[in-house]
Order: C-alpha cells, then sequence, then structure tokens
C-alpha cells in the first residue's frame, strides 16, 4: 500500500531518470526512494503496455515483476473476446492483468498464482479497481486442478517460459507448469482451454505436440507478434482454423482465418516484380498463409520462399503493407545513391543472401526516410532489389 505521500512523489516523478532520485535519496529522507524510484521505472515500462495500471496511482507494481513477461492490456482484452462461459480459472496469474480484463466477460474468475507476496499484491490490486469477481489463490497450478471439485467452462494458461538460470525457453515442455504433462487434468477440469504460448515456437510444432487443438490465434500489436494461442477441447476436430490477428489501437483488428488444408491445397501463381509489392503482416507470416494469400488475394509471388507478392493492379483490402515500385536498380551505392539523394532507405531482406546490416553497409544507407528497398529473391532464383514507396 502507498501512503498518499508516496503516491505524491512517484506522480511527480513519473518521467525522471530513477537512477539519479536514489543518487539524490537524501532530500526526502521521510520516504524510502528506491522503493518508489521502482515503483516509477515499473511505470515507465508499463506506459505504452499496461497504460491503465501505469496510470493509476493507487496500483502496486511488484518489485520482481517483469512487465515483458505480461500481457498487455490489448491482448488481454481480445483474449477476454474469444473465450465465453461462466467461470474461468487463470492457472498462471502473474500481475493479473489476463484475470482483469476475464472478469469483464465472466461471472467469476480464479486467479491462481504460486508466488505468495504477487498474489497479495494483486489482490490489493483488484480491491483498488473495485473488481468484485475475481477471487485470488495462492497455490501452484496443478494443486488448484486438484483441488477443484466442479468443472469451470475455461481454464487459461500462459506457462512461464524461463529455465531454472533464468535463460528463455519456448518448447512446451520447458515451461512450467509442463502444459504437456498437465493436459488430461487440464480437459478433464474444464470444457475448454486456452494456451498462451511463445511467440517464437512454431504453430507446427506445437499442434504436433499438442492434442485437440479447435482454433488458434496468432496475435500481433501493430504488426508485431505478441502472442499464440491455442483452444483445446474434447470436441476439437484434426484441423483447427487459424486465424491472424492484428491489434491496432483505436482501429477494428484485421481479423484473417484459414486452415493448413487450404494452405496446402492452394495453387500460387508467380510473376516478375509488377507495378505493386505487398508484404504481408506479421501474424499472416508466422500461421503460414504463404500460398492461400496468392490464391486469396489473386496476387503473384515473386519466389516460393520469399513470401512477397506482386500485382498490376491495385488490391486495397490486402492484409499487410502495400507499395508501388519505383525502380529495380542494381546492388550498386553509386546508382542508389543517385535514386536516394538523402542516402537513406528503410530496408527489408527477405530471402536474401545478405543481411540488413551488411546492405546498409554495402550500400552506403542510412536507415529512415519515406524510400523502402526490398531485397529479395525472384521466381527465377535472382537476388534483386525493389525500391518503392508506401502507398
Amino acid at each position: 500500500m502507498l501512503s498518499p505521500a508516496e503516491r505524491d512523489f512517484i506522480a511527480q516523478h513519473l518521467s525522471s531518470d530513477t537512477a539519479q532520485l536514489v543518487l539524490q535519496g537524501k532530500k526526502w529522507p521521510e520516504l524510502d526512494v528506491p522503493k518508489l524510484a521502482q515503483q516509477i521505472r515499473a511505470r515507465q515500462k508499463a506506459k505504452g503496455k499496461l497504460p491503465l495500471w501505469a496510470s493509476n496511482l493507487n496500483l502496486v507494481f511488484p518489485a520482481n515483476l517483469s512487465v515483458e513477461q505480461s500481457s498487455s492490456d490489448i491482448t488481454a482484452a481480445y483474449k477476454a473476446k474469444i473465450v465465453q462461459g461462466q467461470i474461468l480459472a487463470d492457472l498462471t496469474g502473474g500481475f493479473g492483468v489476463d484475470s482483469f480484463y476475464f472478469a469483464q466477460r465472466f461471472d467469476k474468475v480464479f486467479y491462481v498464482e504460486h508466488q505468495a507476496e504477487l498474489a497479495q499484491t494483486v489482490a490489493y490490486n483488484y480491491e483498488q479497481l473495485e473488481v468484485k469477481n475475481i477471487e485470488v489463490h495462492s497455490t501452484k497450478a496443478e494443486d488448484f486442478l486438484q483441488g477443484l471439485t466442479d468443472p469451470v467452462d475455461v481454464i487459461y494458461l500462459d506457462p512461464a517460459r524461463r529455465g531454472q538460470s533464468q535463460e528463455r525457453v519456448h518448447l512446451l515442455q520447458d515451461c512450467e507448469p509442463d502444459v504437456l504433462n498437465l493436459l488430461p487434468l487440464l480437459l478433464q477440469k474444464s470444457k475448454k482451454v486456452l494456451l498462451k504460448t511463445a511467440p517464437m515456437l512454431d504453430v507446427d510444432l506445437a499442434l504436433q505436440d499438442l492434442s485437440q487443438v479447435g482454433q488458434v490465434w496468432v496475435v500481433a500489436v501493430q504488426n508485431e507478434v505478441k502472442e499464440v494461442l491455442y483452444l483445446l477441447s474434447s470436441e476439437a476436430t484434426d484441423a483447427p482454423t487459424i486465424t491472424a490477428v492484428n491489434l491496432r489501437p483505436d482501429q477494428l483488428p484485421q481479423e484473417i482465418s484459414f486452415t493448413k488444408a487450404q494452405e496446402e491445397k492452394a495453387n500460387a501463381t508467380f510473376s516478375d516484380p509488377q507495378r505493386f509489392l505487398y508484404e504481408p503482416n506479421t501474424a499472416l507470416l508466422k500461421a503460414g498463409a504463404y500460398k492461400w494469400l496468392s490464391q486469396e488475394y489473386g496476387l503473384h509471388k515473386l519466389h516460393r520462399n520469399s513470401h512477397l507478392y506482386t500485382s498490376t493492379e491495385l488490391c486495397e483490402v490486402f492484409p499487410g503493407r502495400i507499395f508501388e515500385i519505383t525502380a529495380k536498380p542494381k546492388t550498386s551505392a553509386k546508382e542508389l545513391q543517385k535514386l536516394l539523394p538523402l542516402k537513406k532507405a528503410n530496408i527489408t531482406a527477405r530471402n536474401y543472401p545478405l543481411s540488413v546490416a551488411q546492405l546498409r553497409d554495402k550500400l552506403k544507407l542510412k536507415e529512415g526516410g519515406s524510400d523502402y528497398l526490398f531485397a529479395t529473391t525472384d521466381m527465377h532464383n535472382k537476388p534483386i532489389l525493389l525500391l518503392c514507396q508506401k502507398v
């Protein structure tokens, strides 16, 4: 709990250098400045990701919380809309953001967190937020499940992706709790299980490891993949629908759905670069919609492995970035600097022998400006450069 004086201090120094505040701590002998600096630092990190929490001075951020591991407000709100029921159990409660948004859609939410101090802090925060329908439990997920007498409508898990030495892990069997071993008990205790995995985990690999997956969501925020969600149930078929989602603040989400069978059966066409160039959003690329995009939107691929598309006529509804090709230069610094007098371009390398850093060094170009340079491989297996302007 923060006193009025502590809240005032945080409010006055939300934009301050926290290291400097600690060094100058003697100026405020009545306050625990290191503790307050930690609260300010957490809010600074959470400002873009958790604006609701960062701006509320009545809330407390746990000292050991990694904001990077928490769901964002925008992804948590989206998750709450894709499952329904009366009772949900969040078995990996963490900072409580997901439970907070689930509680706005369910009659009752069980928040489960094995770290007692973190659970106590979250319970306090829920009181400040005046949330009445979340029941906080400080225990292990496995123990909570064993003691659950009546099945719930949905179980949600976001397993910890840190190893014993705090290294990042992403395979399901390396996470805590071990979802694969826990799966039979999960499906015994709930009609549906919503699982969040690391963005790095391959979707096909996860589908092989998991059974009874009915739906998959690859969720990006402003074209950066943040999480992948799997909905498991005893009624699921072997052909889950995969939805690529791009969440954008103050806009409707872009949602494109397909199945692996549709991708496998799709017939992609190929072409040399035409007038327009299309780059799918990152959620679609992660989801594995490649040939299907060519067929669905009537576009030609540049190469089997490039995942860039082209057309003569503009396809305005394409789910991704659209560019108009202005030049097809050679890999020559001299030629490109004639085309780019400011010596700037936003470079993307996709299926190309050089990295972006290597290209920037070779072509003597700085990052930025309004020009976009794509380095890729064409249908003839020839490395090419395409200079573009964003549509």
